[in-house]
């Protein structure tokens, strides 16, 4: 009887709210176009056209990449400032004038400008918008709204490559580009601000319920100053930095273990399926005993996805390392999107979130070539995995501080 009850309590949830959560996943499914993994499908390309060194090229992606991450805090800003459908209004179109950009390029410093363009509207700002707004439309229900917007990104990784394989095959990389900018604005554009043109307002009763969990509203010059804030990043940049060092490096893996290139491709299924199964888990155990209570035990399975790259050489590690990965994404995704409200209000929620997924993209920025570094020094990328799992270990005793203290101070110890 009690799984039946959830059962419909799920299913009056989803149909509740169809419009608020199809936005919120549609903005993290088109933030695709800027994260690291649909720019790399190019990357080749992009090096032959330009004569660019894979080092060369990383050093440019770097640089783009920092420079979308300082303009974040200003651009997330305005989602304290003017309704989130009007910012997602601009914020497409201008992502989509990026994917041109990127098409038409005559000059590394114009690829540059593409790249942190897609950078700063595709990874930052719609997945900006889209945790900001579904944190303040979901009070109660706030994890499991987190989880089902989550999926957007998880769609993205697993068919946005084999849609761009299929239209590159019919004419060039540039082909992919363009239909991707055509997505944006005939389908993203439209179906997005229309979603989100409605706010959602809480009911009394899920309002009174969901203000338990939530702390006192901070100004960002005081969390700035807060020393909490830096223990959590020092916790929460570690799932961002290692998942983007690891992809990156994939080659790498690949020659230095001999691997075969598809058994490493038939891998990547499993940490879709897994993301989006744990990333329900977690909505789940957050609806019920908030983010603040789970902070310290979420990067234990990041730790053990990197002792698995960094010890286990037979090809079944590769597989190992997905499936604890995709715990870790789908705790990461829902976990992250619903901690900022428990720690600092919601008032300034834009430009709070502004403030950590800028600090989360310099992490995505600084970590291929700081890896890359030390492998060029020789220091292989196994041996530096068994240093993340040690970074992930001891983060996790600062988040288990950074929870209490938290809870101390609103009351909720």
């Amino acid at each position: 009887m009690e799984l039946t009850g959830a059962l419909r309590a799920n299913g009056r949830f989803l149909a509740d709210n169809a419009r608020w959560l199809s936005a919120g996943m549609l903005l993290t499914l088109f933030s695709s176009f800027g994260q690291t993994f649909f720019i790399g499908l190019s990357g080749a390309d992009i090096q032959r056209e330009f004569s660019l060194t894979p080092g060369a090229f990383g050093g440019l992606y770097m640089v783009a990449t920092l420079l979308s991450a300082a303009s974040l805090p200003w651009m997330g800003r305005l989602l304290d400032l003017m309704p989130g459908w009007k910012v997602a209004r601009f914020c497409l179109p201008l992502l989509a004038i990026a994917c041109l950009v990127l098409v038409a390029a005559p000059h590394v410093a114009v690829l540059v400008l593409a790249i942190y363009l897609l950078r700063l509207f595709g990874q930052g700002m719609m997945t900006e918008i889209a945790f900001t707004e579904l944190g303040r439309w979901f009070v109660a229900n706030r994890g499991r709204a987190m989880a089902l917007a989550a999926m957007g990104l998880q769609a993205g990784m697993a068919f946005m490559p084999v849609l761009f394989v299929a239209v590159s095959g019919m004419g060039t990389w540039r082909t992919a580009w363009i239909a991707a900018a055509g997505a944006i604005v005939i389908l993203g554009w439209p179906a997005i601000t229309l979603l989100m043109r409605r706010e959602r307002v809480a009911s009394g009763a899920e309002a009174d319920q969901g203000k338990k969990g939530l702390a006192r509203d901070w100004t960002r010059a005081e969390v700035i100053r807060d020393p909490v804030l830096y223990l959590l990043l020092a916790g929460t940049l570690a799932p961002p930095f290692i998942g983007t060092i690891v992809y990156f490096h994939l080659g790498y893996l690949i020659e230095l273990r001999g691997y075969d290139p598809l058994a490493f491709a038939l891998a990547f299924p499993i940490a879709s399926i897994t993301t989006v199964l744990f990333a329900l888990v977690c909505g789940f155990l957050i609806d019920r005993f908030g983010a603040l209570r789970l902070l310290p035990l979420y990067l234990l399975p990041l730790a053990a996805a990197s002792l698995a790259v960094g010890l286990v050489e037979p090809v079944w590690g590769i597989y190992l390392f997905m499936f604890l990965l995709g715990i870790s994404n789908g705790f990461t995704q829902t976990l992250i999107g619903a901690l900022w409200p428990e720690v600092y209000g919601l008032a300034n929620l834009g430009g709070i979130r502004a403030i950590t997924v800028a600090a989360m993209v310099v992490s995505t920025a600084i970590g291929p070539g700081l890896t890359g570094l030390l492998i060029d020094w020789g220091v292989p990328l196994p041996h530096q995995m068994i240093w993340m799992a040690a970074w992930c270990l001891a983060a996790s005793f600062g988040l288990a501080v950074a929870s209490r203290a938290v809870r101390r101070r609103e009351g909720h110890a």
